[in-house]
């Protein structure tokens, strides 16, 4: 639990500055995300609350905001490129078998999944790591990354099927 002398400060210095941080927001990441990113540089704020230079609190908070949206920009343009290229895949492969247009519904399905399920299903299967190792790789236990795992092959087939394309999808059980 926080010192309340310590959260009374943090209020002061979020009433104090967050109209201008929400205004900063906004003017370079829209009022769509400014919520998001003044929520996450408050958050920031807070956790390293005892190094922040009190004399310079709002150029400090405005670095934060301008470090978040950076980040928000990056991980969306890494989204829109991870998923470029595996449609790219699946666009470039030909049609002349049944495995092919598998493969091609397969890679258009793992292209329209979240970033979490695409890393656990090719650390898996492209990558070929065991799920102890896997696990690793996303930082968590073993057991929660083969719920990860299990769940994300869930939501491969569902992509996949609806996609209208009869499919199997092979997975093997992984060694641990």
């Amino acid at each position: 639990m926080a010192d309340p002398e310590i959260a009374q400060e943090f209020t002061a210095l979020y009433a104090d500055n967050h109209r201008r941080v929400y205004a900063y927001a906004v003017a370079r990441a829209g009022r769509s995300l400014a919520d998001e990113v003044v929520a996450e540089t408050f958050l920031v704020a807070w956790r390293r609350f005892a190094q922040m230079p009190a004399a310079v609190a709002l150029p400090w908070l405005l670095g934060v905001a301008r470090n978040v949206i950076r980040e928000r920009y990056r991980d969306e343009e890494r989204q829109r490129a991870i998923a470029a290229e595996m449609l790219t895949w699946a666009a470039d492969t030909p049609d002349v078998a049944d495995g092919v247009a598998e493969r091609a519904a397969v890679l258009t399905a793992l292209a329209g999944l979240s970033e979490n399920d695409r890393e656990v299903l090719t650390l898996t299967a492209w990558d070929g790591l065991a799920p102890r190792a896997a696990a690793q790789v996303v930082n968590c236990s073993t057991p929660a990354f083969l719920v990860r795992l299990h769940r994300a092959r869930n939501r491969l087939a569902r992509a996949v099927e609806a996609a209208g394309e009869p499919t199997t999808i092979v997975t093997k059980e992984p060694s641990r």
